[in-house]
């Protein structure tokens, strides 16, 4: 498993600023790739420098999770995790190995940051690492898990998706009806744990979305396509005039839409100067070479809800738990992602639900999000962003991880 940590640069000692891992989706995106360079790191694509780098608070750690994802890889394809609790498995024996190089982090905050399906894995990882914590098997000083945009309860996503469409314009009540029908079909094939079903459906209903939307952007609402992957658009369309009848190619289908779209522009960079700055990649490894296969392994465990992992943590802990969502975002859209949230079998579920909710102002003084919390559960609200709110909204991002982490406005 491959990992690139960075000691912040905040004119202080390193050792008293919090340590954020960060997890990205897919399954299959690269945490070193995409959340580095994308998102939080200290460079951008361009290898400019990040004006809101979390690295200028806080210690970060990227990891290429599931084992197959960037850098990462198996020699025996048999060892690709096929759940989320082999992934969080990994990721414990992965904290164990990174204690090993770098001691000094077992005695600092760390904080589990992810997003999309990344949200997924954290759940159960903070649950499996909390666990080994309390059994004395690994000296770790968990304080929180923040879940962005997360694939928590899929079916609460997608139900959500003909309701968000109509209200934002994109469908009208036709176009709603359609797509409430299909991702209907997808629930029950996910309460008759059929998943396998259910994903193909979950398949269908996305590309009934991209048709009757005429291709919204599934990841912001308001923001186009790039170019450079209308192959990857038009392999879709051609594929709707011919009818999608195996896992397989609807596997393909979503691996272009949730992986490729976003490692594309990546790949000469991660593959190229990066690969050959770092001098420890294996020759026989190229960075994103497995990810399919990764997306693939986990294909019935997309469907699959992580709400009682969530429930467990704030049953079972004090570590802060927090989800985040952003205002533009479709595949977890917020009024889905509420919706989980406010069914969650836990005591403060009430006293969360009628707690005041706050307005957060950006650097220029508008209202860039809002936030609502009920003893060491947040949820935040974030306007004017879409799935990979610090790529969207970055003045946000890092102002609500400073938050997140106690780390007080400059």
């Amino acid at each position: 498993m491959f990992f690139w940590l960075y000691y912040t640069t905040a004119p202080v000692d390193y050792k008293t600023r919090p340590l954020v891992l960060w997890l990205q989706g897919g399954p299959g995106a690269s945490s070193t790739g995409i959340g580095n360079f994308l998102e939080i790191g200290p460079k951008n694509l361009a290898q400019e420098n990040r004006t809101n780098a979390w690295t200028s608070e806080v210690n970060v750690v990227f990891v290429d999770n599931p084992v197959g994802t960037g850098y990462s890889y198996v020699e025996d394809p048999k060892l690709l995790p096929r759940n989320n609790t082999a992934i969080a498995n990994d990721l414990v024996a992965f904290m164990r190995g990174f204690f090993t190089k770098v001691p000094e982090f077992q005695t600092i905050p760390l904080y589990i940051f992810a997003e999309s399906y990344g949200g997924k894995m954290a759940s159960q990882f903070a649950v499996t690492l909390n666990k080994a914590i309390q059994l004395k098997k690994i000296d770790c000083q968990l304080a929180g898990v923040a879940l962005g945009d997360s694939w928590i309860s899929p079916v609460d996503a997608v139900l959500s998706w003909g309701p968000y469409l109509y209200a934002t314009s994109l469908i009208d009540s036709a176009g709603e009806k359609s797509i409430d029908n299909k991702t209907k079909e997808v629930a029950l094939a996910v309460h008759a744990k059929k998943m396998s079903e259910a994903t193909k459906l979950w398949a269908e209903a996305e590309d009934l979305i991209e048709n009757v939307t005429n291709g919204v952007n599934f990841y912001n609402i308001l923001a186009r396509r790039r170019k450079d992957t209308q192959n990857v658009r038009s392999v879709n369309h051609i594929r709707q005039q011919i009818p999608l009848t195996t896992l397989a190619s609807h596997l393909e289908s979503l691996y272009n839409r949730h992986v490729l779209e976003h490692s594309d522009p990546l790949d000469r960079l991660m593959n190229g100067p990066i690969r050959d700055k770092l001098k420890v990649i294996p020759k026989n490894v190229t960075w994103g070479g497995q990810s399919k296969m990764v997306f693939d392994a986990l294909s019935e465990d997309f469907m699959s809800s992580a709400v009682k992992n969530v429930e467990l943590l704030l049953n079972t802990s004090t570590m802060k738990v927090v989800v985040y969502n952003g205002q533009l975002d479709l595949i977890v859209c917020t009024p889905g992602a509420q919706k989980w949230v406010e069914n969650l079998h836990w005591a403060g579920t009430s006293h969360w639900i009628s707690a005041v909710r706050h307005p957060l102002e950006d650097s220029t003084g508008d209202t860039g999000a809002f936030a609502k919390a009920f003893k060491n559960f947040t949820f935040y609200w974030v306007l004017n962003a879409g799935h990979m709110i610090p790529a969207d909204a970055s003045d946000m991002a890092l102002r609500m991880m400073r938050e997140i982490v106690g780390i007080k406005q400059h």
